[in-house]
């Protein structure tokens, strides 16, 4: 059953309020979408980043070891873009879940951090967060919102070695436990929200399926079709910040 639906042409598909009332594990994933409408550049799209920068120069770890300052430039600047930006309803509204469902587990592919500036605390960064920094010779990883940074590159003040940022970079694979427990929340979840995102980067794009595939629910809010939509139970078009405060009053309603 689907239902696609302009954001300013609310009706939701029906009964939807129901689902969200009797859900009792809920897990939402978010990609860029959600952070874009915050004002956080995104990376794909006619005005992505990668439009304009050469992943292989700025965000791979050959490109890091070549010509660390190069790298650690460019994310001092995208920190920049970053500092200023805040939660906008679909943050506020996501982090509220929180609060409402028995078991509720948020998976972002965004590393910006605002989820956790509205207030998520059950959540994995799949990608890491670019306000942490990580020990290239220890390991060890420190939160640093300094903008712009006093020294570049970074280096580690107990040890000397290069500080890196905490993300993960293109040729990197995702840290095994995290992806571990994101698997797990999606095969025993009874409903999946997919807000934001292009449903194109693995292994992120594969959670929705796996999830479907254990019997839950999915809902995905885009601003656009993707590979996705033909296979969710229902797929709203619109801006999550638009989308996400509507389904909260379907919510109370039913």
């Amino acid at each position: 059953m689907k239902n696609n639906s302009q954001s300013d042409a609310i009706p939701l598909p029906p009964h939807i309020g129901d689902a969200l009332a009797t859900a009792r594990s809920v897990v939402v994933l978010t990609g860029a979408g959600v952070s874009a409408e915050s004002g956080v550049p995104t990376f794909r799209g006619k005005d992505g980043l990668w439009r304009h920068y050469r992943v292989e120069e700025l965000a791979t770890p050959q490109a890091f070891a070549r010509n660390p300052l190069l790298v650690w430039e460019w994310y001092d600047w995208r920190r920049g873009l970053i500092a200023d930006c805040k939660p906008n309803p679909a943050h506020k509204v996501i982090a509220g879940m929180e609060q409402h469902f028995e078991e509720f587990l948020l998976i972002t592919q965004n590393v910006d951090g605002l989820h956790r500036q509205a207030g998520n605390r059950q959540m994995l960064e799949l990608h890491g967060n670019i306000w942490r920094l990580r020990c290239t010779r220890e390991g060890t990883k420190i939160e640093n919102i300094e903008v712009p940074l006093s020294r570049l590159p970074p280096r580690c003040d107990r040890c000397g070695g290069l500080l890196r940022p905490d993300v993960i970079w293109f040729g990197e694979p995702l840290d095994p436990e995290t992806l571990a427990k994101a698997w797990r929340a999606v095969e025993k979840c009874d409903l999946m929200l997919v807000v934001g995102t292009s449903a194109v980067v693995e292994p992120a794009a594969s959670l929705p399926i796996i999830a479907k595939q254990h019997n839950a629910m999915i809902i995905e809010i885009n601003i656009e079709p993707t590979p996705l939509s033909r296979l969710v139970d229902h797929s709203i078009t619109g801006r999550a910040s638009v989308v996400l405060p509507e389904l909260v009053k379907a919510l109370v309603k039913e």
